[in-house]
């Protein structure tokens, strides 16, 4: 049995759960949040408590338990808390600013980097060094993080480049000269 699966999720105040023929939509203070799961995995809502039961002990079902218990518990976490994301920018003259709702990158290359972000997620620039992406969906917060990470992503030698906050490059030697 999976452990994940099994465990009944708490729904918060303010949270609703409606589910039709296993499109579970989430509504929440932070917004709505919409997913259609397997046809087999079996989605209750009972006295404010989501239980989610599959059908067999088959691989493909104990799989897909698990995973959908873990998407609901972060879309349920989304509408209520939201998500963030932390990047930092190593190395000189490597700096973001916001123009509008864009951001915009220097970092290195003889043209400077604009990515919009999708509807529901926002970018901030505290500093000229960090950005935080903010919204209600991991899944989208976590792919633009990761693709503003593959701009520039950190490189083994000096370090330089963009990386999650936190995250921890491993250096190398350089070369060394023969005598």
């Amino acid at each position: 049995m999976s452990r994940v699966g099994k465990k009944p999720l708490e729904l918060p105040a303010g949270v609703t759960v409606t589910n039709e023929s296993n499109t579970v939509t989430v509504k929440g203070p932070k917004g709505e949040l919409t997913r259609t799961f397997h046809p087999e995995i079996e989605i209750k809502v009972e006295d404010n408590v989501l239980v989610v039961n599959r059908p067999s002990d088959n691989k493909e079902h104990r799989a897909l338990h698990g995973t959908t218990r873990s998407l609901l518990g972060n879309m349920v976490e989304g509408v209520t808390k939201g998500f963030e994301r932390g990047l930092e920018l190593v190395g000189v003259g490597y700096r973001a600013q916001k123009s509008g709702s864009k951001l915009v990158l220097s970092v290195g290359y003889s043209h400077p980097v604009e990515i919009t972000p999708e509807t529901g997620i926002e970018i901030e620039v505290p500093s000229q060094t960090k950005i935080v992406i903010k919204g209600i969906d991991k899944e989208r917060v976590g792919a633009l993080a990761a693709n503003i990470r593959d701009v520039r992503p950190p490189e083994p030698y000096k370090g330089k480049g963009i990386r999650y906050e936190g995250e921890y490059v491993r250096r190398k030697e350089g070369k060394t000269a023969k005598k």
